[in-house]
């Protein structure tokens, strides 16, 4: 069935990737970014270009994640054009590289305000259209690293994903009552596909990040990331993230997996997470809750 769906962050990356592969299944699709008037003038062409050769219906709009009116505009033309949103999609976010105590506490603050509170006000705005529809799905874009092997030097963007996943989890339980379903998607590792490291913010205070290159870390920076290259097999293809969540946004109500991993270097999140998540199903079945782990009325 034809979903109308919003994705957040969807300029690059996993959120375009995922834009034009469900665009492409059949569906409804809002590939959500900010300056669509200017810095992503390019890439609103380039989504309108691929609309018209694949005969879908994808469609950019205004949206900055860090602004509430913003989202509110965005979500109310969605549903003055459409009548309904039918899937949210979280997934914009940004990544921090360097050593944690270089980074500014505004820095953390912002880092956890793209990657966290943005889903809280997008959640604000959609969630009300979802309960009154009595059925819905969000998807969030989570990351190995809350579960898996890590590398050093991520802190900022690591401890963001870990706050946003266990909201994510929160929010499943709190919504399935609705008929609101979860589904948190667990990438680990691409190197490429992505502008995650393009992109990538750097400390602010360049003195200590200094006297971590003049010290026992000389160097380090750059041998995190050969080696944790080193492992990402040459094959990984990000559109495999996306062909993942076109997968999850076509399965039957009530069949959506909760949790799905697209990790080529099999950094061991998928062991983590199900231990996490047996547990806290358990705890929820053990004091009479266990309905909350499926959404009202599934089958």
């Amino acid at each position: 069935m034809k979903k109308v769906i919003l994705i957040t962050g969807a300029s690059s990356g996993f959120g375009r990737l995922t834009a034009e592969a469900l665009a492409k299944a059949g569906h409804t699709v809002y590939a959500s970014m900010r300056n669509t008037a200017s810095r992503n003038a390019e890439v609103v062409a380039q989504m309108a270009a691929f609309a018209r050769t694949h005969d879908a219906d994808l469609r950019t709009v205004e949206l900055d994640v860090q602004s509430q009116p913003s989202i509110d505009d965005a979500v109310a033309g969605i549903v003055a054009a459409t009548g309904r949103i039918d899937v949210l999609m979280h997934n914009a976010g940004h990544m921090a590289f360097g050593p944690a105590e270089a980074f500014t506490p505004e820095q953390f603050a912002q880092l956890y305000d793209i990657n966290v509170l943005s889903t809280q006000r997008v959640n604000r705005a959609v969630l009300p259209h979802l309960r009154r529809q009595g059925q819905g799905l969000l998807v969030w874009v989570s990351s190995s690293s809350s579960a898996g092997g890590t590398p050093p030097y991520l802190a900022p963007y690591f401890a963001a994903k870990a706050a946003m996943d266990a909201i994510a989890v929160q929010y499943a339980r709190e919504l399935s009552r609705w008929g609101i379903e979860t589904s948190i998607i667990v990438p680990g590792a691409f190197t490429s596909g992505t502008n995650h490291f393009a992109h990538t913010g750097l400390p602010a205070d360049t003195a200590r990040v200094d006297e971590y290159e003049s010290g026992p870390y000389a160097g380090f920076g750059d041998e995190i990331q050969r080696a944790f290259a080193g492992i990402v097999p040459p094959d990984a293809d990000a559109g495999q993230v996306a062909d993942a969540i076109v997968d999850v946004v076509n399965a039957p109500f009530g069949k959506r997996p909760f949790r799905v991993h697209v990790d080529p270097t099999q950094d061991g999140a998928d062991v983590g997470f199900a231990v996490l998540d047996r547990l806290r199903a358990e705890m929820l079945h053990r004091v009479g809750m266990g309905d909350l782990l499926s959404p009202r009325g599934a089958q």
